[in-house]
Formats: structure tokens, sequence, C-alpha cells
């Protein structure tokens, strides 16, 4: 294996299997009428295996459709809505009730009647082999057209319910991915990671190693389709660089000697199962796992991006904020970068022009300069902005790490150096450390007053802003 297999080739070989698998148990009948089909799977006629074939045949024309056929398949689907008479006569019997228990029966039959039969139609794709993924994949594609559009919103939030409660915690299994584990699912996991990519099958063996940890939740229905991963590094001292953390050729380290876990990279799996969680729940499982195993673990922190900041500062400077830096910082700038600077200048369009020009990362002098500057920028911008949303934090990675009861603990100027490193925060990063004794109440703080948690030295650098 010198080459990585990329993940469209992996997904369209799965495609082929399974709707294969889906002709043999529709009998290769073609679906002419949407509609007609539907209503014969909500009629149920002939017992379980030709309600399995027709759910099959469903979902295998569906698979076959463009992109408008799609949508127009949803939609009729979605006008499996509840018969409004029905539910009319319903809540006149509830109202008409004389007793508890006449009451308690009227309710009971409002229930019914207010489920929609789409409902039960999403159910029976269930009954079919890989019919699981077929549903997530199905709300991915759904959150992709709900804009504008009642009815598919309607549907939507009937599969994300629905899929809410069969994805539960309970039901989940997690599990460590390894060097031995199968090569579909290494080869999915080259395909899922989003955060830092996959150079190659060295740079996977390495992310691999004795003192690496990879663990991902899967579902007993999906056993082959991890729904979200975490990458885990087990050093001596908090990580400050991804690239010093991801180099193949540094010596593989003993991890009973290791004193940090780093989770440097935490990806979810499945478009159709987004805004159903499962970080929060994985993370403290990997950290009860690792201080089980490695009982020399004293730190379980983060190295993660902010991919919001450069987009906050760009607006930031746009907008001409006076406060981002001093004239008595702008001046050395101005030196630095050797250009005779416009007449009255403010000091926040020294620092735009700075990062404005072409490499200015790799001119020490200016990077220098930038730097202090920077890094309090990231401190406000963690600690005092916010979405919009309430108080919830602006950055997306910080939502998600303090919502899970981590703190701030560190900001890495070049943390990442790499194209995309820039791109987003300026090469960045933040450590978000996980105490044991301490997630529950900086969860409690966060969720409910907004607090965030922070160590002193980062809520020092915000605290003209707090």
């Amino acid at each position: 294996m010198s080459e990585l297999v990329e993940g469209p080739g992996l997904l369209d070989r799965a495609l082929r299997r399974v709707t294969a698998m889906w002709r043999d148990v529709a009998g290769g009948e073609p679906v002419a009428d949407f509609a007609e089909q539907m209503r014969a799977c909500l009629a149920g006629k002939g017992g379980e295996v030709s309600a399995r074939g027709r759910a099959a045949g469903l979902a295998q024309a569906y698979l076959g459709l463009d992109a408008e056929g799609r949508s127009a398949f949803l939609r009729t689907l979605a006008a499996f809505d509840s018969d409004m008479e029905a539910a009319r006569a319903a809540c006149a019997q509830v109202a008409e009730a004389a007793t508890p228990v006449d009451r308690a029966v009227a309710k009971a039959r409002l229930r019914r009647t207010l489920e929609p039969p789409r409902l039960r139609l999403l159910t029976q794709f269930t009954g079919i082999p890989d019919g699981m993924k077929f549903l997530v994949d199905l709300r991915g594609e759904l959150l992709t057209l709900t804009k504008g559009d009642a009815m598919l919103q309607a549907l939507e939030a009937d599969l994300r319910g629905l899929l809410a409660s069969w994805f539960d915690l309970g039901f989940l299994e997690l599990r460590r991915v390894d060097w031995s584990s199968p090569a579909n699912l290494l080869e999915k996991l080259v395909g899922y990671e989003a955060v830092h990519r996959i150079r190659g099958w060295r740079d996977l063996k390495n992310r691999l190693d004795s003192d690496r940890r990879c663990y991902a939740f899967f579902h007993p229905r999906m056993p082959d389709e991890p729904l979200i991963f975490v990458e885990v590094a087990l050093v001596r001292g908090m990580a400050d660089s991804v690239q010093r953390l991801l180099d193949e050729k540094a010596p593989v380290q003993n991890p009973n000697e290791a004193d940090t876990a780093i989770f440097y990279s935490i990806n979810n799996c499945q478009r159709g199962l987004d805004g159903i969680s499962f970080g929060n729940f994985l993370i403290k499982r990997v950290v009860t796992l690792l201080s089980a195993e490695f009982r020399n673990l004293k730190t379980f922190a983060t190295l993660s991006p902010m991919p919001g900041f450069r987009g906050w500062l760009e607006e930031k400077l746009a907008a001409g904020d006076a406060v981002l830096l001093s004239e008595e910082e702008a001046v050395p700038i101005r030196l630095a970068l050797g250009e005779p600077a416009p007449a009255g200048e403010a000091p926040v369009a020294a620092l735009a022009r700075a990062l404005e020009r072409r490499g200015w990362a790799r001119q020490e002098a200016l990077a220098k300069l930038v730097e202090p500057i920077l890094i309090r920028a990231a401190a406000r911008y963690l600690l005092a902005e916010s979405s919009g949303r309430g108080k919830r934090l602006r950055d997306p990675v910080g939502h998600f790490h303090l919502s899970n009861g981590a703190r701030v603990e560190r900001l890495n100027w070049r943390g990442d150096t790499s194209e995309k490193g820039y791109r987003e925060a300026y090469a960045l990063m933040v450590n978000y450390q996980y105490d044991p004794a301490k997630i529950e109440e900086y969860h409690e703080d966060y969720a409910g007053e907004g607090k965030r948690a922070a160590a002193a030295p980062i809520r020092k650098l915000a605290k003209g802003f707090l």
C-alpha cells in the first residue's frame, strides 16, 4: 500500500456493494411511481419479506437519481404528512372527554393521529442491509435542501428525531483504531480526517504508533463506519506545534513515560448526524481509558485550531478597531515594513499593512513585533467575543471544548505553520485543558452563564474586555 486510496473510490465500491444487495432484496423490480410505491410500503401487504423488498426498491431507486430527482423524491416523501381532518377529530375527542380515563385514551389516539406516515416509511429502511447508513446519508442530503422549504424541514426534523434516539450513547461502542485494524476502516480514517490531512500511509502509521492512540464511536448497525474519532499523542509536556507533533522522523516515545495526552484531531464522520453530539462523551470516555492505562498521565489537553480567528481579526482591522494596538506598538512595525506610512495613519492600519504583506511571517523582525499583538487579540477573541447567539463563544472549536468542560490554557505562536494554519488563524493554535476534577464545573459555568474558564495568563491578556 504505497499510496493512499482516495475516499470517493472507497465510497463508490461500498455503494455498488449495497445497491447490489438491495437489488437482490427488491427482486430487481423497477420503481416507476415513488408515491405509489411509498403507499404500498405503508399498506404493508404481503408480510415482512415483501415490505423489505419494497423498501429496498425505493432505496435503490433513490440512489440512482440525479440531484433534481432526489429532491423530488424527498418532497414526495415529505408529503406523507398527518391527516388534518383526523387530527381535528381526535382533538375534539380530547376536549369532549368526560373522565380522566377517557381523556387518556383520547390523548393516546391524538398522538397516533399526529404521527406522520413518513415516520413509518423512514423506519422501514432500517430493515434492509445498510439501511441505517442509508438514512444517515439521506439526512445529510436533506440538510442541503431544507432552506426555505417547510415540508423538507419537517421531514428533516422527523428524521433527526429518529436518528437521535437510535444513536443514543447507550447504543454506541467505543473502539480503538490501530495499524492492525481492517484496511477499509483505515481508508475511511484517511477520508474523514478534516483537521490535519493525512498525507500517506507513512503518516497514518505514525499517527497509530505505540505512542499514539485513536478511538472512535461505532453503532452496531454501522459496524464499519466510524461516527466520530479522536487522535491522541502521548508526550511529555504540553505540545505547542502540530508540525513537531506529527513529524514522521521524530523518534517514537515510550508511552509509559508520557505525562500528557494531547487530543490533536477530532472529526465527525457522518454529515447526516450533525446536531447529534458525541464529542463530549468521546473525550470523557477516552480520558477515563487513558487514565486507567497510563498512571503517569497528569495532563489532558488539546492542540486545537482557531478556524474563525483570522476572519474575526480582518473584520476588526477593516472597522479600524483602535484597541488592537497602541501607537507605541505601531511605530516599530512601520519601521520594519520599510515603507513610508500614509500621513496620519492609525495604528491599526499599520498592523493591517503588515499582515497583508506577502511572507510577513518569514521576516523575523516583523513577525516578532506582530506576535504579541496577535496573541493578545486571540485571547480577546476566545474570552470576550460571542457569536450572537447568547454568550456562545464565537469560535466553533472553542465553543465545542468549553461546552465539554475544558478551559483555555495556552496560546501557541506558530502552532500550525501550514497554509491552512495561516489561512485560518495566522498559524496560531490553542491548548484547551481537560481537568477531570473540574470538567463538570466548567461545563455548568459555560452552559448556564456563558463563563469561559481560562488560565490566569490568558485571562490577563484579555482583561480589558472581560
